[in-house]
């Protein structure tokens, strides 16, 4: 995380990714690109591309990979307070494009989500891509296994529809064609969540399993594994433990959020080097 010593809330200039302006169906968006190897595809939470979530990129790019880090709200780079994390997301919850309290269908912007992976898969090479989302876009990457070349998703507390709790985001039609596709290919959908997490929930788990069966994967931490001490947006508008791999997560060896982003990182190696 590429904070100063003397502001731990200062802004990341994300200068060490290539800032890429990228078309697909009719639509641009800036894509922050990193690394050497197969594409992991990293979706930012709320409020947005902010530094726990670059610092969470960059141990994928370091593990091997070539992260595509989509922006998709927020102001990139931000540190998030509470009041400005807050305005984006009221904003995304109206917008069209997330349908935040929509169950049974897929979010519109989980189609550009995939032919973002079918650009990775074809700029990078290899069995595939992974694909990793978090909170507001943590259903997206089950959404993008109907694009072939993924591979490898991840749902870190995936969080919509957020007025019914025992829902998933995804038309039914979808995911038994995913269901489909893991049992065909042997493949496995990794999940995470806090206990305690108000947003994602135990029954939006049980409901994930209810559609998927054994090839979802869920991990559940103690609310006690959390940080303590996180970002305003998250101490105050979250309020609870929630971002596994993020804000909530302490980057100390035997810690239980250390060991889920490990985790994470030797699924994507399985997957996408193979050998």
């Amino acid at each position: 995380m590429r904070t100063s010593e003397t502001d731990a809330t200062a802004d990341d200039p994300l200068d060490d990714f290539e800032r890429r302006s990228i078309t697909l169906d009719a639509a641009t968006r800036t894509v922050y690109v990193a690394g050497r190897g197969p594409a992991v595809i990293v979706m930012a939470e709320m409020p947005g591309i902010s530094p726990h979530v670059a610092r969470f990129a960059r141990w994928v790019r370091d593990a091997g990979f070539t992260v595509y880090m989509p922006s998709l709200f927020g102001k990139d780079g931000a540190w998030p307070h509470a009041e400005a994390g807050l305005a984006v997301m009221k904003r995304a919850c109206v917008s069209a494009e997330f349908r935040a309290f929509a169950a049974n269908a897929s979010s519109p912007v989980t189609q550009w989500l995939r032919s973002l992976a079918r650009l990775a898969h074809g700029e990078c090479g290899g069995p595939g891509v992974g694909a990793i989302g978090m909170c507001f876009t943590g259903n997206f990457a089950l959404s993008m296994m109907l694009e072939s070349s993924v591979l490898a998703p991840v749902l870190c507390q995936p969080s919509l529809p957020l007025d019914a709790p025992g829902a998933i985001q995804i038309a039914p039609e979808e995911a038994a064609a995913i269901r489909e596709r893991l049992e065909r290919e042997d493949l496995t959908v990794l999940a995470y969540r806090f206990e305690g997490d108000r947003y994602c929930t135990a029954q939006r788990f049980a409901a994930y399993a209810s559609a998927l069966g054994s090839r979802f994967v869920p991990r559940v931490l103690p609310d006690s594994a959390a940080n303590a001490r996180p970002p305003a947006f998250f101490e105050r508008v979250v309020g609870g433990p929630h971002s596994v791999v993020t804000a909530h997560l302490i980057d100390t060896a035997g810690e239980p959020t250390a060991a889920a982003r490990d985790e994470i990182l030797t699924f994507f190696a399985q997957r996408l080097q193979p050998g």
